[in-house]
């Protein structure tokens, strides 16, 4: 449904939700909320949207790189979510020596208690560095986990990328 039909209370989710939907309603961004049975994968939430593609989803992955200089810093990865990252060129990016997947305790510290799976591609929300793959911005809309595994939310890929500003690179 359209935000203008939408009657959800979303108090029930993650405080993230609500955030994402105050900066899309505030704006006068278009988006479609989905209200669905919790998933982990991008495969299981693609189940849940069948009007969108696999393609569509944007997988957003949290990484610590490890920088030339010692420095350790998180970061964002947000790509289709039919597509895996590929660590050599996300290292080449970052300027990093390497970089590893967060665990499950260090997305919960660094999102405020967003579980795995329901991590929104607002990295902007927990101030981290975003990089979005330019194979993202194929699709005119994508749609997400917005910061809770049973909650989604559509949007045009071009408001997506005024609102965050990621970094534009590739990492597939």
């Amino acid at each position: 449904m359209s935000h203008s039909e939408t009657s959800l209370n979303s108090s029930n989710y993650h405080l993230a939700v609500d955030k994402i939907l105050r900066i899309l309603k505030s704006g006068g961004f278009w988006f479609e909320t989905f209200e669905h049975d919790e998933v982990r994968t991008s495969e299981e939430a693609a189940k849940m949207r069948p009007e969108y593609k696999l393609e569509q989803g944007a997988k957003a992955l949290i990484v610590k790189a490890y920088l030339a200089d010692s420095e350790e810093k998180f970061l964002m990865l947000i790509m289709p979510a039919d597509l895996k990252l590929d660590s050599k060129k996300a290292c080449e990016v970052l300027g990093a020596k390497k970089i590893r997947f967060v665990t499950e305790d260090e997305v919960s510290q660094i999102t405020n208690g967003v579980r795995v799976g329901g991590v929104p591609p607002f990295g902007n929300l927990f101030c981290i560095k975003v990089v979005a793959d330019p194979k993202l911005f194929d699709n005119e809309k994508i749609v997400f986990n917005a910061g809770d595994r049973c909650f989604s939310i559509a949007m045009k890929s071009e408001d997506y990328k005024a609102i965050v500003t990621p970094q534009i690179a590739s990492i597939t």
